[in-house]
This record gives C-alpha cells, structure tokens and sequence, in this order.
C-alpha cells in the first residue's frame, strides 16, 4: 500500500488546471481518519470530509444539521493529522448567521481544512437530496459569504458555494444564486441536486467557474461518467459518500455471519489481512520513530 502521507499539489492548483483543461478533479467523500489514509493511499490528490458521513458515522445519526462546528473541527484535525493531501470540508451552513459562518471558517481552516463548502439552505440544514429544504434569501447569503471570504487566513483557503435552490425555487434562481455567489468571489460553485442531464449541462453552460457535479448514487441526480461531465464544462466530481455506504454494507455483511455461525471464519476472505490493516494506520512509520527515540 502507498504511503498515506505524500505531498499532493496544491488545491488551489488541481482546480485551476481543471478548469482550465475539463478534466475533473474525482473527489472521493471520506468519513473518518482511517478512510481518509485509505484515500490517500489510492493515489487521489485531494478528498472530501463529508458532512453527512460525520453525522452517520460519529452520532449515527441523518443527514439533518445535528453536529456542531466543535465536533466537525475536531473530525478534519484528526484527518489532517493522518494525510497531508489537501482536504475540502462540508462546513453546511456555516452553523449560523454570518458571525458563526467567521467563527466557522476561522476554526475549519485551523484544522486544515484547504476548502470549506458552505450552503444556501436554512439552518439547521438537511440532505441535498432529501425532501423538505429551505432557503435563505439571497442577500443573507451574500453577507453570509462574504464573512467567510473576509474570515479566511490564507487566500489559498477556497471557499465553496452551494445552493440547494434548485429544488426549492426552480432551476432559473439557482443559476442565478451561483453567478451572484461567483461575483461575489467564491471560487468554486456547487449547484446541489439538478434532476436531468440537461439541467447539468445548463449549469455548465450558464456558470462561468470551476464546477462541483454531487455525484449520488440513488439520489435525485443521475450519475454521469468522469470524462462526460468534464466535457460538460464540470471540475470536480464528488462521490461523497460511495465508501461509507459500501462499508455500511461489508459491515453489516460481517456482523450477520459472526451472529450466525459464532465465527469470523467465513469472513476472512473479504476482510484486510492483519498486516494490511496495520500498514493502512502507518504502524511501520511508527515502529521507526520509536526506534529512532529508543534510548
């Protein structure tokens, strides 16, 4: 397995030259330290914190705005702390009004987030899949944004620019949120949920700025190969949460067998072998460093 700590480029770069050369960047949604080394280890050059994996995997809990701008800082620290390739974080509304969206960004970046997505729905926020949305109005979002493109320590922390418009006010209102937001100066706009290739590739055409496509299997968009949604005019494609739902079910593929037969034995097939798993958490990177301060 490759070493989950290489140097990958810089965010701010991988979009540029995708924008530039529609070949989206394919950006894997992780869930935890440990699927973020497995990322890393993949060879993918920048991955996603999911918001929504947070909320499932620590709370166990929906999609619904039930996590806390603490336990989200706390979650990309850790992950920052296992891989050094550049992390965009789901900061959802930004926990509040534009003063929470500062206190936000502030304690995101801190904890290594490279970009930090923020969205148009009302708090607290749910799926952009799921039925029953809001949103704000368009110009509590632009002060919204603006605090965050204020708050922000290093220009080469992105902003991201969701709305969830789309399904609540029409197609037309969401294109026309995403320019605002993009002259206001986000840096990369993400139309949440279109409902058709057509209306994917209206976005492309109409937003002039690097693309998110929210790639969801089962959701309300339909799922577009890599290469066509770069022709479309798209820069990133997020799968945010392909690796949670497949280990959802390995996992509970593996408690079913253990309760049946009293065994792991049917599972050893499918499962890592123990030294994968120690070379997934980096054990060697440590047994070295605790040879090297032996006394």
């Amino acid at each position: 397995m490759a070493h989950a700590d290489r140097t990958s480029p810089p965010l701010s770069e991988q979009i540029r030259q995708a924008h530039a050369g529609r070949a989206p960047i394919l950006l894997p949604g992780v869930y935890d330290a440990l699927s973020a080394r497995l990322a890393a280890a993949a060879g993918f050059d920048a991955i996603y914190v999911t918001g929504a994996g947070l909320a499932n995997s620590r709370l166990g809990v929906p999609d619904i705005g039930l996590t806390s701008v603490d336990q989200l800082a706390d979650h990309v620290a850790a992950i920052s702390d296992a891989v050094d390739v550049p992390l965009v974080v789901d900061g959802d509304t930004g926990f509040g009004n534009a003063v929470n969206v500062r206190h936000a960004v502030r304690k995101l970046e801190r904890a290594g987030a490279a970009a930090i997505q923020l969205e148009d729905q009302v708090f607290p926020k749910k799926c952009g899949h799921f039925a029953g949305k809001a949103v704000i109005p368009l110009d509590e979002m632009r002060g919204k944004l603006q605090s965050a493109l204020d708050s922000r320590r290093s220009e080469e922390t992105l902003i991201v620019a969701r709305t969830d418009a789309g399904a609540t006010n029409g197609l037309d209102e969401a294109i026309e949120r995403a320019l605002a937001y993009r002259e206001l100066g986000a840096d990369v706009i993400f139309v949440e949920a279109p409902t058709s290739v057509d209306e994917l590739r209206r976005v492309a055409a109409e937003v002039d700025a690097p693309l998110v496509a929210n790639m969801v299997e089962g959701g309300s968009t339909p799922m577009v190969p890599l290469d066509e949604l770069g022709e479309m005019g798209f820069s990133i494609a997020l799968y945010a949460n392909a690796a949670l739902r497949t280990a959802q079910r390995a996992v509970t593929h593996a408690y079913a067998e253990l309760r049946e037969h009293g065994s792991s034995a049917t599972l050893t097939d499918v499962m890592a072998t123990w030294q994968e798993r120690q070379e997934a958490v980096g054990k060697p990177h440590y047994d070295e460093l605790e040879a090297r301060y032996a006394s």
